[in-house]
């Protein structure tokens, strides 16, 4: 009579129901394994920044009220005469520059700071009241407007309680778009002996030459990206 031969062990095969399982367990090992690595990378900014440079802009602003702010017409202005109650009111300077006020008559405020206006109302209110002290302020920016036109991302009127460059109002504008010619940019001025073309070449100015081109703009000032 032949020994029967050894039976040899064999892995019992993974019974249909814990194959899943075991894919569930590699699959969030794996999620886990790339969550650590996202955790590891510096995320990095969306900011938008102005086309041609990386840098932010330094913004050399002027408040309304403080010296080198000079009146224009719209504005509001609100003038008081101290221990005076009938002498204190809001004026709205008229589109030919001027205004009209108590024992001061008709004052041409246009193209003056508030200190300058200060100084004239002061001077015709003493006149009646010798001891007026005359107080002047800016409630309201309304006449300093500028406009930005061409290949930029937000073109339109600006109206504004400082005054800017040329920099600082395309920035306004949301930067060139990708189609502009920076180097042959246009600054528009309108005088009563014509209009003024001045030159701007972005590249240039960005890159801290040419710097006399990056004008303080006046009210009205066009500037024009082609």
């Amino acid at each position: 009579m032949k020994a029967k031969p050894p039976r040899r062990w064999r892995m019992p095969a993974v019974s249909g129901m814990l194959q899943p399982a075991l894919q569930a367990v590699a699959m969030l090992l794996i999620v886990a394994a790339v969550i650590s690595l996202n955790a590891c990378v510096t995320p990095y900014s969306t900011s938008p920044l102005p086309p041609g440079g990386s840098g932010a802009i330094e913004q050399t602003s002027v408040d309304a009220n403080e010296p080198g702010y000079f009146i224009s017409p719209e504005d509001l202005l609100f003038i008081s005469v101290w221990q005076e109650p009938e002498l204190q009111r809001e004026v709205r300077v008229r589109p030919d520059g001027g205004i009209s006020f108590p024992l001061a008559g008709n004052v041409d405020v246009a193209g003056k700071t508030v200190e300058m206006v200060t100084d004239i109302i002061t001077e015709r209110v003493q006149k009646y009241i010798p001891a007026a002290v005359v107080t002047v302020s800016v409630q309201e920016v309304a006449g300093y407007s500028i406009f930005v036109i061409g290949q930029v991302n937000e073109p339109g009127q600006f109206t504004l309680g400082r005054y800017v460059d040329v920099i600082q109002a395309l920035t306004l504008a949301g930067g060139l778009t990708p189609f502009a010619n920076g180097d042959a940019i246009t600054i528009r001025r309108r005088t009563p002996n014509g209009e003024i073309v001045m030159p701007f070449d972005y590249g240039a100015v960005r890159a801290g030459r040419n710097m006399e081109q990056n004008v303080i703009l006046q009210s009205g000032d066009t500037v024009v990206v082609p």
